[in-house]
């Protein structure tokens, strides 16, 4: 196990090379199994939820390979229809294998996804969603079965934006027999950049980004050679970071309009935002403003994933702070390890009270998820003293090199194993 040792009270300076979105990449590595011919994702961050994705193709039968950044996928010889537990528990996406594997086997065995424990995230709308599509199910024993004659074409209605949920519909409806509608689809950036990828591979789907997709069945998908979006999670936890700091950062790769919310909530902190194009630059100093308040909701919505990250600004900003989280009900858990660092925060369910203080101080804390395993990193830079953050097993699922990145701006930071 590492653990990271933070000095804080440093700066922030310079810019941050962005990597490909760990949220457009899954999926992208469970897309390429719809095809037998060779499909290259570019730009791959070397993140342990990648390399499980690729354990979980390798053993359906697919030849994976990294080098220099790309992983080429051949799932030309791929077999299995089935994943094991072991890896479907340490990977919530996972469960974007269903639509890939009823489309190319028209049968499916896995077992109830894991990943972060930030709550239950239930995966009925998958499930009701694959059979519209002629799907039959069967629930038991912690395994979910699925097999189907035929995938067809249906008009489908998904009472939440569920990101998984739309990414498993189109995986699943792109070479159905005739036109699927979904009504109700995510709209975030990531379902755009899968309908990109599998048009690419011939596909014929358009409406992502809106709330209603259409697809049109295809016979065949080809290979391709992708380079998947930007990470503006990722993003934004560097901006975040700089503003607790201060400094001046810029980021290059996200579009003003993929983080329109973070931003004017930073503004709002006091902030001050330049944006040219795709490049944002933050400048931050002295003590900030708490927001008043802050509602995690789908897209375009304040992420849930920088919620956390978000909070540990408002930590140690003046004024108070109500963060509400509607999309998971224990997405909280780490603020036991901010008050061991000072913070006064009060924590009812799914709303948390900030009462923002001067410094947070050093201590010993444990990332407990991956979001929040970040945003303890961004306290502990902004705090007096020494810190060390234990358990970045969670934060390696998201962030590639993330001490590295954060010692060229500047930061007082290293690994170092326990």
């Amino acid at each position: 196990m590492d653990k990271f040792i933070i000095e804080g009270g440093r700066e922030l300076h310079g810019s941050v090379r962005l990597q490909s979105a760990k949220n457009a990449v899954l999926p992208l590595f469970a897309a390429s199994v719809l095809t037998d011919k060779q499909v290259t994702i570019r730009e791959t961050p070397p993140i342990t939820d990648a390399y499980c994705m690729a354990e979980i193709l390798r053993e359906l039968g697919a030849d994976v390979r990294f080098h220099d950044g790309d992983v080429t996928i051949d799932s030309s010889e791929a077999c299995c229809h089935e994943i094991s537990s072991a890896l479907t528990k340490e990977l919530r996406s996972s469960v974007f294998m269903l639509g890939s594997l009823l489309t190319r086997f028209h049968r499916a065995v896995i077992a109830y996804p894991g990943g972060c424990d930030i709550g239950l995230r239930p995966i009925d709308l998958h499930l009701n969603a694959l059979k519209r599509l002629g799907v039959r199910i069967m629930e038991r024993d912690g395994f979910i079965y699925c097999e189907c004659d035929t995938l067809r074409g249906a008009e489908i209605g998904i009472d939440f934006p569920s990101v998984g949920a739309t990414e498993n519909i189109m995986l699943a409806g792109v070479k159905a027999e005739g036109k699927t509608v979904l009504q109700g689809a995510a709209k975030e950036p990531e379902i755009v950049d899968l309908q990109n990828f599998l048009n690419s591979m011939g596909a014929r789907i358009r409406g992502a980004g809106t709330d209603v997709i259409e697809i049109e069945g295809v016979r065949e998908l080809g290979g391709v050679t992708y380079t998947p979006v930007k990470d503006r999670i990722e993003a934004g936890t560097f901006l975040i970071a700089c503003a607790i700091c201060g400094g001046e950062v810029e980021v290059e790769g996200v579009g003003a309009e993929n983080l329109g919310l973070l931003l004017h909530k930073l503004r709002e902190n006091g902030c001050k935002i330049h944006i040219k194009n795709d490049k944002i630059k933050l400048s931050g100093s002295g003590r900030l403003k708490c927001n008043r308040r802050i509602e995690t909701m789908p897209f375009p919505g304040f992420p849930t994933d920088l919620q956390a990250q978000i909070t540990a600004l408002n930590a140690v900003s003046e004024g108070g702070a109500l963060i509400v989280e509607n999309l998971f009900e224990t997405r909280f858990k780490y603020v036991p390890e901010l008050q061991k660092m000072g913070a006064d925060i009060e924590v009812h369910g799914r709303t948390a009270f900030v009462r923002g203080v001067r410094k947070l101080h050093g201590a010993s804390v444990t990332a407990g998820d991956l979001r929040g395993g970040a945003a303890l990193v961004l306290a502990a830079l902004g705090a007096e003293g020494v810190s060390e953050v234990l358990d970045l097993s969670y934060i390696d699922r998201g962030y590639s090199d993330f001490e590295g990145k954060l010692r060229a701006l500047g930061a007082e930071i290293k690994r170092v194993r326990v």
